[in-house]
C-alpha cells in the first residue's frame, strides 16, 4: 500500500534536528509514547510507514518478562521491519528490573529500553509504582543504576512525570539521578500524577529539566496534537525531541508531519506522497491499521474487534454519520470494513479544526492513590516495602 501524508504546517525557522539516543541516531527527534492496548506491533508498523522516529512498545511488566509469561513474550516480539526495536519496562524491584533488562540484552530482543516512572493509573501508583516511585530517591536510584549497568551498550532511557502532585515534585531530582546513573536520555510528561491527563501540560517544567540535565538529551511530552505543537515545544523549552502519545490516536500520519517539520525530507517514509487528508485518505489508513491488527493477532475476528476502539479517533470531525460509526464499531471482518468504507463520501475534504485538538482520555485532576504513609519520607520504609511487594503481581505484561 502506498501511504500518504497530510499537509504539515511549515515553520521556516525549524531546522532539521536528528536525535541521538546512545548509538541510535533518529532522522527526526520523535518518539511514540507507549500506550496500553494501542502501541502494539500493528500500530507501530503503521506509524513507521509515514515517517522516522522511535516507536516504543506497550509497557511490559518486568516480573512477567522474567517469568516468561506467554502474553508478555508475544508483546515484546517485533516485526522484522521494525528497527530500532524499542521496549518499555515497568518495574519496582531493582533485582527484577535488572534481570529483565539483562534478558532483553542477552537474547537480542531490543535496541532500546525505556523505564516507566510516569504511569498515573491508580492501580499502579497505589502500590508505589509508576509516577509514585521517584518519590523514594534511593529506590529510584538503585533501579535505574542497576538497569543501566545491565543494559550495557543498549541505550536505556527513563520516562517520568513532574511528580505526585504540586507539593511533591520529583522530576528534577529524578532527572539528575538518572543522568548520573548513565541513562541515554530522559523524557518528561509535564503533568503530575494528580493531574492525570487533565488541563494543560506545564512545558516550563521541560525547560527546567533541560537546564538541570545537561549531558544527555531531554525529551518533552504533553499536549502535542500537531507538528506545529512539537516545533513550538522544542523552541520554547530547548528540549532535544518530543514524545507523542494521545495526539497520534487515529492519526498515525502525524509521524509523517512531524518528520517533515522536525526532520526534513530524509526523515519521511520513501514511499509516502503528500495529499490532502480527505475522508478517503483517513479510511485507507483505518483499513490498513485493521489489516495489520489481523496479521498481529493472526485472527481476523480479533483484529477487527481491536480496531473498533479506534473508530471515533480516526473519523473525528469527518462526515461519518452515527449509524455508520456504530456499524464500524461492530465489524468482525475486513470485508465488512471494505463494504462500509464503500458507502462513504471518500472525496469529502479535510474538515480542519473539527478534526484537530485533543483526543483520547483527559478527565479531571484527582488525588493520587498511594501506599499508606508513602509521602512521610523519601526513604523506603517497611510499610512501603510491603506495598511494593505486591506491585508486580499483574502478569498481563502490559
Amino acid at each position: 500500500m502506498t501511504t500518504a501524508l497530510a499537509p504539515a504546517p511549515t515553520r521556516p525557522d525549524t531546522a532539521a534536528r536528528p536525535l541521538r539516543i546512545g548509538p541510535i541516531t533518529l532522522a527526526a527527534p520523535v518518539v511514540l509514547a507507549p500506550m496500553a492496548g494501542i502501541t502494539n506491533t500493528a500500530f507501530r508498523r503503521l506509524c513507521r510507514e509515514y515517517g522516522a522516529g522511535l516507536y516504543v512498545s506497550e509497557m511490559i511488566t518486568t516480573r512477567a518478562l522474567v517469568e516468561r509469561n506467554a502474553t508478555t513474550m508475544r508483546l515484546i516480539t517485533h516485526h522484522e521491519s521494525e528497527t530500532p526495536r524499542s521496549i518499555q519496562l515497568y518495574g519496582v524491584d531493582p533485582a527484577t528490573t535488572e534481570a529483565a533488562v539483562r534478558l532483553l540484552v542477552e537474547e537480542d530482543r531490543a535496541d532500546h529500553i525505556d523505564l516507566n516512572f510516569g504511569c498515573p493509573v491508580p492501580k499502579v501508583t497505589r502500590k508505589g509504582g509508576g509516577a509514585a516511585l521517584p518519590w523514594k530517591l534511593g529506590l529510584f536510584r538503585e533501579i535505574v543504576t542497576r538497569a543501566a549497568r545491565a543494559a550495557g551498550e543498549v541505550p536505556l532511557t527513563v520516562k517520568m512525570r513532574k511528580g505526585i502532585d504540586s507539593d511533591h515534585l520529583t522530576y528534577l531530582d529524578a532527572g539528575r539521578i538518572a543522568e548520573d546513573a548513565g541513562v541515554a536520555a530522559v523524557a518528561l510528561h509535564a503533568r503530575t500524577a494528580a493531574e492525570f491527563y487533565s488541563g494543560h501540560a506545564d512545558w516550563s517544567a521541560i525547560a527546567a529539566l533541560k537546564d538541570a540535565v545537561t549531558s544527555v538529551p531531554v525529551l518533552g511530552n504533553g499536549d502535542i496534537w500537531s507538528a506545529d505543537d512539537a516545533a513550538r515545544m522544542m523552541a520554547e523549552t530547548g528540549c532535544d525531541g518530543v514524545v507523542v502519545g494521545r495526539g497520534c490516536l487515529g492519526r498515525p500520519w502525524l509521524f509523517g508531519e512531524l518528520a517533515r517539520t522536525l526532520g526534513g525530507p530524509a526523515a519521511v517514509a520513501p514511499d509516502a506522497e503528500t495529499v490532502d487528508a480527505t475522508l478517503g485518505f483517513v479510511a485507507a489508513a483505518f483499513r490498513r491499521h485493521a489489516e495489520l491488527l489481523v496479521e498481529f493477532f493472526d485472527d481476523e475476528a480479533r483484529g477487527c474487534r481491536d480496531i473498533r476502539k479506534h473508530v471515533a479517533w480516526y473519523f473525528k470531525g469527518y462526515p461519518v454519520g452515527g449509524e455508520l460509526r456504530a456499524s464500524l464499531a461492530t465489524v468482525s471482518s475486513l470485508a465488512e470494513i471494505d463494504a462500509l468504507v464503500a458507502t462513504m463520501d471518500l472525496d469529502a475534504p479535510y474538515p480542519g479544526a473539527a478534526a484537530e485538538g485533543q483526543r483520547g482520555r483527559a478527565g479531571t485532576p484527582k488525588r493520587p492513590a498511594l501506599p499508606d504513609g508513602w509521602l512521610q519520607s523519601r526513604e523506603l520504609g517497611a510499610e512501603a516495602s510491603t506495598a511494593l511487594a505486591d506491585a508486580e503481581l499483574d502478569h498481563s505484561g502490559g
